[in-house]
């Protein structure tokens, strides 16, 4: 038989697939919150891909309290990178939507396109992982973290008792995964 060929769907996922069945549970207005949340996703993933580029050109925005051109304006205002991967290991790592640091002072900022509040965790942890691979004790710089979302800018200055927690985590368990992959290689 010759098969069909979808090349435009290669590499791509249904958003209702046979590889995750649990959908065929779902009354009407499951399927409806589903599909809707998928699609707020995709658009989330377009306007961040949106303000990076804008962002590593320049490209100011017009003064406003929305949301992406604030995030847009302060990213080039204080000259940040965009997408920066901060690794401690394969096991910890994660991309800060644009961060710098200048003068002793760690900027992390994050553009959230949702509607739910998010925690700052998320941007502790980046901090956290920043000091661990730049070998930066916290308490030695200061910290402004920053979400943008639903057209507020929420502003954190951590202190080194609110990063150090998160470091020592983050080694404890490294060690512990990398234990446990040593035992089973040599189980194996």
């Amino acid at each position: 038989m010759n098969f069909n060929r979808h090349y435009n769907l290669k590499g791509l996922h249904a958003p209702f697939s046979a590889s995750k069945p649990s959908w065929l549970r779902y009354d009407d207005d499951k399927i409806l919150e589903v599909y809707t949340n998928l699609r707020a996703a995709e658009m989330g993933t377009k306007l961040h891909d949106w303000a990076q580029k804008t962002i590593d050109l320049g490209i100011k925005q017009p003064r406003s309290k929305k949301t992406i051109y604030a995030y847009v304006n302060d990213a080039i205002g204080y000259r940040m990178d965009t997408e920066v991967v901060l690794l401690y290991s394969t096991r910890f790592f994660g991309t800060a939507d644009a961060i710098c640091f200048r003068n002793n002072l760690l900027r992390i900022h994050d553009l959230k396109t949702g509607k739910n509040p998010v925690k700052m965790e998320q941007l502790e942890v980046y901090a956290a992982l920043f000091c661990l691979e730049y070998n930066i004790r916290p308490g030695d710089i200061d910290m402004e973290l920053r979400i943008y979302q639903n057209d507020e800018v929420l502003v954190h200055n951590p202190t080194a008792e609110d990063i150090l927690p998160i470091m020592d985590k983050i080694i404890h368990t490294d060690k512990l995964l990398a234990k446990l992959e040593c035992e089973e290689v040599i189980t194996a």
